[in-house]
């Protein structure tokens, strides 16, 4: 991502384009990432349900995994998993 300068960003910080949000990949701020325990998951769905970023996706086999790209490691995935499948573990750089 290219870094702006104050004069090139738009009027009140408006977003004039639909889906650009793809491009700001937040995830390297983050102290912790959630970790899942596969043989707990339920794949209900609530981490997707309340995750505040739209980080989680679902996989193919219908299991949930987190887009680390994304992913701030808020916790609350964690906090609402009911099966408590999701482990929030320090994140190694």
């Amino acid at each position: 991502m290219d870094q702006y300068k104050w004069h090139e960003l738009t009027v009140g910080c408006v977003i004039e384009e639909v889906g650009n949000a793809m491009e700001y990949k937040t995830g390297d701020w983050r102290s912790s990432k959630p970790v899942w325990n596969w043989e707990k998951c339920t794949k209900c769905g609530l981490c997707w349900l309340f995750c505040p970023d739209a980080s989680i996706r679902q996989r193919d086999d219908g299991f949930y995994e987190a887009d680390l790209d994304y992913c701030k490691g808020c916790g609350i995935c964690a906090k609402e998993c009911k099966p408590v499948a999701i482990t929030m573990v320090e994140e190694e750089r």
